[in-house]
């Protein structure tokens, strides 16, 4: 796991409890631009419609936990093809692996905040996405545990 809540330039973990958040899977590559503070996500999918504050990111293998979260500040959608905050590769990289969509909502944040404690994988796993606050993600120490918290 990486060691970004360790370090001395990291924002720190204090964001209100009741603030409102989507959970979303990362693969490698999408985390490394959500470091560049972007997500993109298909148009189609409900989490571009749903109203919340921040987005918390479970990264895949080899991690295999929640580790960050951001505070959304901007959705901006771009269409395949044209000038926007994703490039041509990110949509190769991020986007063809999943999806046929020419439309994306790419989400935008200033700062990546690494949580205290990562909300580990003990076999259950993030699919879609899900809807808890910061405080959940607090207390929960694994995602079993957060699952029963969250709406889907």
């Amino acid at each position: 796991m990486d060691l970004d809540r360790f370090a001395t330039d990291t924002p720190s973990d204090d964001a209100p409890g009741d603030g409102s958040v989507c959970v979303v899977a990362t693969q490698p590559d999408t985390f490394e631009r959500c470091r560049d503070g972007l997500y993109p996500s298909p148009k189609s999918y409900d989490r571009t419609r749903q109203s919340f504050e921040y987005l918390a990111f479970y990264r895949t293998a080899p991690i295999s936990a929640i580790t960050h979260y951001a505070r959304v500040t901007d959705r901006v959608e771009q269409h395949r093809g044209t000038d926007g905050p994703m490039t041509a590769e990110d949509w190769e990289t991020l986007i063809d692996p999943f999806s046929t969509e020419r439309t994306v909502i790419v989400f935008i944040w200033d700062e990546l905040v690494p949580l205290e404690s990562p909300v580990e994988n003990d076999g259950h796993g993030v699919r879609g996405a899900w809807y808890c606050s910061l405080r959940d993600i607090r207390e929960a120490a694994t995602l079993s545990a957060l699952s029963a918290r969250a709406e889907t």
